[in-house]
C-alpha cells in the first residue's frame, strides 16, 4: 500500500499506471517566470519591431536634429520664418516654399511671399505634419524652403576649366573645413581675387549648404565648388599639370607676401587647413611651399574663412602688381 512504501512521495495513479511522485524535489519546476515582459522587450513582437526601426533611424539621423536637415536625396530644408526669409532675400536657389496652411500672416509672412513670387518660386500649401516629417521635427514656424542638392563638379573638370582661362589657373583648396560659413566666405573672396574654383574634400568636410550659400553673398554663382574624394590624389594630379602647391599655415617657412613673382603668377593652388587641426601631415608633404601670415601677437589665430581671404588678397597683388 502507498503508506507502507519505502520511497519517498506518495504514489500517483494514472492511465499509464502507478507512478512514484517526486517527494517535493521538482518543486522549483512549479515556480512563475515573473511578469510578463513588454512587447517592446519581445523581439518578434510587432512592437519590438517598430522599436527597432525608429532607434536605427534615429541613429542614422544623429543624436541632434538640426534646423536645416537633409533628407536622403541630399535636398536640404530651411526651416523657420527669420531663415527663409534670409534665405530668400540672399537669393539662395530654392525649387519650393512649403507653408503650413491657415496661418496667421505677419510682416515676415508677407514679405516671405512677395519675394517667392518674384523669383517664381512654387508655393505649396501643407498640413503641419507634412512640414515636421520634411524639416525633421525642427521649430519651422508653418514656413519651409526646399533647396535642391548642389552640382559639385568633378576636380578634373575643375582643373581642365582653369587652364582653358586666359590667366593661369588659380585655384583654392580646403583642407578639413567644417563650418559652412567659412566655406561661403572663402568662395566670396575668391570670387573676389579672381579665382577660377574651390575643391574641398568628400568627407569631414563642410559643403554647400544654405549657410555657405549665404555667406557667400552670391559669388557661389560665379565661383564653382568641386568635390574631391581623395584630395591628396587631386592636389598631386594639379601638381602633375604644373601647378605650385602653396599651403597655408601659422608655421610656414616664409610670409605670403614673400612668394616671389613668378611663382604666383604661375598656376597655383593655395590650400587652407582646417579650423582646428589644419592641414593634415599628408595634405602638407603634398605642397611645394608653405607660408604664413605676419601678425603681430604670436597667440593670436585667425579663422579659416579670414585667413584665406588675406592670403588671396596678398597673391593677387603678386600676380597683378
Amino acid at each position: 500500500m502507498a503508506g507502507n512504501s519505502k520511497r519517498k512521495g506518495a504514489i500517483r495513479t494514472s492511465k499509464k499506471g502507478a507512478s512514484v511522485g517526486s517527494g517535493g524535489r521538482g518543486k522549483q519546476k512549479l515556480e512563475g517566470r515573473g511578469p510578463t515582459p513588454k512587447a517592446t522587450e519581445r523581439d518578434k513582437h510587432p512592437a519590438a519591431k517598430r522599436a527597432r526601426a525608429a532607434a536605427k533611424a534615429a541613429e542614422k539621423r544623429g543624436s541632434t536634429r538640426v534646423s536645416r536637415p537633409r533628407d536622403r536625396d541630399g535636398i536640404e530644408w530651411v526651416a523657420g520664418r527669420n531663415s527663409v526669409l534670409e534665405a530668400l532675400r540672399a537669393n539662395i536657389p530654392a525649387n519650393a516654399l512649403y507653408m503650413q496652411q491657415f496661418i496667421d500672416a505677419d510682416d515676415r509672412v508677407k514679405e516671405i511671399l512677395q519675394l517667392a513670387n518674384d523669383r517664381g518660386l512654387p508655393f505649396l500649401e501643407a498640413p503641419r505634419s507634412e512640414l515636421d516629417r520634411n524639416t525633421d521635427g525642427a521649430v519651422h514656424q508653418g514656413v519651409a524652403l526646399r533647396i535642391p542638392p548642389y552640382s559639385y563638379l568633378d576636380p578634373i573638370d575643375l582643373l581642365e576649366d582653369a587652364f582653358n582661362n586666359e590667366e593661369a589657373a588659380f585655384v583654392v583648396a580646403l583642407d578639413g573645413v567644417t563650418d559652412p560659413r567659412n566655406l561661403g566666405a572663402v568662395i566670396r573672396s575668391s570670387a573676389a581675387f579672381g579665382v577660377d574654383g574651390v575643391l574641398v574634400p568628400e568627407r569631414r568636410a563642410a559643403g554647400m549648404t544654405a549657410s555657405a550659400w549665404k555667406t557667400s553673398a552670391g559669388a557661389a554663382t560665379r565661383v564653382p565648388v568641386s568635390r574631391a574624394v581623395n584630395l591628396t590624389r587631386s592636389l598631386v594630379e594639379f601638381k602633375r599639370a604644373g601647378c605650385t602647391i602653396i599651403g597655408l599655415d601659422s608655421d610656414g617657412d616664409t610670409f605670403v607676401q614673400d612668394v616671389s613673382q613668378e611663382i604666383a603668377e604661375g598656376p597655383i593652388v593655395l590650400v587652407v587647413g582646417g579650423e582646428a587641426t589644419g592641414m593634415s601631415r599628408l595634405v602638407r608633404d603634398t605642397c611645394d611651399m608653405v607660408v604664413s601670415i605676419p601678425m603681430f601677437d604670436d597667440t593670436e589665430s585667425l579663422n579659416a574663412g579670414v585667413a584665406a581671404g588675406i592670403a588671396l588678397y596678398e597673391l593677387a597683388k603678386i600676380r597683378h602688381p
